[in-house]
C-alpha cells in the first residue's frame, strides 16, 4: 500500500466550505438588498455579486482568513474580514468608475450591501464558534492532548495550541525520556505554562486508558528510527497520533504544502507569485506603468534632452542585471555617467564621483535616471515594486558574502521596494548596508500583498525618490 496516497490536507474540506459560505453570503446579501429596495435583482448585479465574492475570497487568502494553524477565535476574524472586504469593494468601485456602470446602480442597495456583508460574515463565524465551544464542552475527553518531546518544536506547538481556540485542545503536558540533554528555549517553555509530566511510557499509559485522545510527536525527524519506534508503540492505543515536523529549524519564505503525485512536500523557500497572485501582480504592473508613462512623458522628453545636451554619448544606458530566477536582463536607465560599465567589474557610484556628469548628478539624486525602467515593466522584465536589481558583477560579489542574497531573485526586480522606502537606497559602501537591504528585500517577499505594493508606491512618492546616498 502506498502510504503517501492516503495523506490529505488537514481541514481542507472545512476551509473550502467556509469559502463557499462566504461567497454565498456576499451574493445573498446583495440579492436581498436589491429585492427589498428595487423589487428585482438587476442584470448588472448578476456580475457585481460573484465578482465581489471572488475578490473577497482571493484577498481573504492573502490575509490568512482561510489559513490553517492560526488563531480562530471570533475576534481574530475581524481584521482579515474587514481588510479583505475593503479591498474587494475598492476594486469593484474602481471598475465601476472606469466602465461608467456605477451610474445605473442604486446607492442605497450598494451602501446597504457594503455595510451588511462584513456583519453577516462575522455573525456566521460567531455562531459557528459558539457551536464548537458547546461541542468541546460536551466532549471534553476528545480534546485532551499531550506532546511527546520537550523540544523547541514541541514548545512552539504548545504555544500555538494555547493561542488557538478553534480546536479547543487541552494540553495535559510534555512527555519525554530526555530531561536535560536538549537545547531548548527556556523562556518560551515558561510561556506555555505546560510542565514535563513524565516519560514516554507514562504517555502510553494515558493513551491506552483513553485519558487523552490526541498525541503529538515532536521528536527531531532526523532520528527516524526512534520516531518510528514511538509511533509503533502508540499504534497499540486508540489515540489520534500526529507527527510534528521540525521545519522551524529553517527560516521559511512563502512556505507551501504541495502534493506531487502521492508525495507530500513542504516548500521552504518559494515565490509568492503563483496562479491568480501572479496575474494580479502583472495586471497591476501593466496598469500602473501605462498610467505613469503617460503622465511623465513630458518629464521623459525633458530628461532625454538634458542627457543629450550635457555630454556626448547615448541617451539610454542598458546594463545587464539579474532578474527573476537569476536570469540576466537588460535594465534601461538615462545615462548619467561619462562611462558605461557593463563588464565583470562595475564600480558603484560614490560621493563626488568624477564619472558622473553634472546633469547626471541631478537626475541620480532625484531618481529621474530610473524612469525608463517603466518600459522594462511593460516588457515584463521588471515589476514596479520589488528588490532593486544590481549589476551582474555586484551580484557575483555579494552572493558569496551576504547570507540568502540570491533569494531576492525569487521575484522580479522592481523600480522601488521596501528597502528603498526604509532608507537603504543608493551606495552600499559597507557590508552592513547591503545586508540590511537584503533583509528588507526578503521581508517584502515573505509578506507580499497587493496592499503592501500600493503602500510602497505611495511612500516612494514622499520618501523614495530623493536620497542623500544616491550619488
Amino acid at each position: 500500500m502506498n502510504t503517501y496516497n492516503n495523506i490529505r490536507l488537514g481541514e481542507q474540506e472545512s476551509s473550502t466550505l467556509l469559502r463557499v459560505i462566504d461567497s454565498v453570503i456576499i451574493v445573498a446579501v446583495l440579492y436581498l438588498a436589491s429585492m427589498v429596495y428595487l423589487g428585482e435583482f438587476t442584470r448588472t448585479y448578476y456580475f457585481v455579486g460573484p465578482m465581489a465574492a471572488l475578490l473577497f475570497v482571493f484577498f481573504g487568502e492573502n490575509n490568512g482568513l482561510y489559513r490553517e494553524f492560526t488563531s480562530h477565535s471570533t475576534s481574530s476574524h475581524l481584521s482579515p474580514i474587514a481588510a479583505s472586504w475593503v479591498k474587494a469593494i475598492l476594486c469593484i468601485l474602481l471598475l465601476a468608475f472606469f466602465t461608467h456602470w456605477s451610474q445605473i446602480h442604486s446607492r442605497i442597495v450598494i451602501g446597504t450591501w457594503m455595510v451588511t456583508v462584513p456583519l453577516a460574515l462575522m455573525g456566521v463565524r460567531y455562531v459557528a464558534d459558539s457551536l464548537l465551544k458547546l461541542h468541546f464542552k460536551k466532549h471534553a475527553y476528545k480534546q485532551k492532548a499531550l506532546i511527546v518531546g520537550q523540544t523547541n518544536t514541541g514548545i512552539k506547538l504548545a504555544n500555538d495550541i494555547q493561542k488557538t481556540q478553534k480546536h479547543g485542545l487541552k494540553l495535559v503536558g510534555f512527555f519525554d525520556d530526555r530531561t536535560s540533554a536538549r537545547d531548548i528555549d527556556a523562556e518560551q517553555l515558561a510561556n506555555t505554562g505546560i510542565e514535563l509530566k513524565g516519560n514516554i511510557h507514562e504517555a502510553l499509559r494515558l493513551a491506552k486508558s483513553r485519558a487523552v485522545r490526541h498525541v503529538y510527536i515532536a521528536i527531531p525527524t532526523w532520528n527516524a528510527e526512534r520516531v518510528q519506534n514511538i509511533v509503533k508503540q502508540f499504534s497499540d492505543t486508540t489515540a489520534h497520533v500526529y507527527l510534528v515536523p521540525d521545519i522551524n529549524t529553517f527560516e521559511l519564505m512563502q512556505a507551501r504544502w504541495r502534493n506531487i503525485g502521492g508525495s507530500p512536500t513542504i516548500s521552504i523557500q518559494d515565490t509568492p507569485f503563483y496562479g491568480f497572485s501572479s496575474v494580479v501582480k502583472r495586471v497591476q504592473d501593466i496598469v500602473l506603468s501605462s498610467i505613469i508613462l503617460t503622465l511623465i512623458s513630458p518629464v521623459l522628453a525633458f530628461v532625454a534632452m538634458g542627457v543629450k545636451l550635457s555630454s556626448p554619448g547615448p541617451i539610454i544606458f542598458k546594463q545587464m542585471r539579474y532578474g527573476l530566477d537569476g536570469q540576466e536582463i537588460k535594465v534601461w536607465k538615462f545615462r548619467s555617467m561619462s562611462v558605461m560599465d557593463n563588464g565583470a567589474v562595475v564600480k558603484q557610484a560614490t560621493k563626488n564621483d568624477v564619472r558622473v556628469t553634472k546633469f547626471g548628478r541631478f537626475i541620480r539624486s532625484t531618481s529621474l535616471d530610473e524612469l525608463p525602467q517603466f518600459i522594462n515593466v511593460l516588457q515584463g522584465r521588471m515589476s514596479i515594486v520589488g528588490p532593486r536589481p544590481h549589476a551582474v558583477a555586484h551580484n557575483e560579489e555579494y552572493r558569496e558574502i551576504v547570507d540568502k542574497y540570491m533569494l531576492r531573485h525569487k521575484v522580479k526586480p522592481g523600480i522601488t521596494g521596501l528597502a528603498q522606502i526604509s532608507g537603504y537606497r543608493g551606495e552600499t559602501d559597507t557590508l552592513e548596508k547591503m545586508e540590511k537591504r537584503v533583509e528588507f528585500d526578503l521581508k517584502y517577499i515573505q509578506h507580499w500583498s497587493l496592499l503592501l505594493d500600493l503602500k510602497i508606491v505611495f511612500l516612494t512618492v514622499f520618501k523614495g525618490f530623493v536620497s542623500k546616498t544616491a550619488y
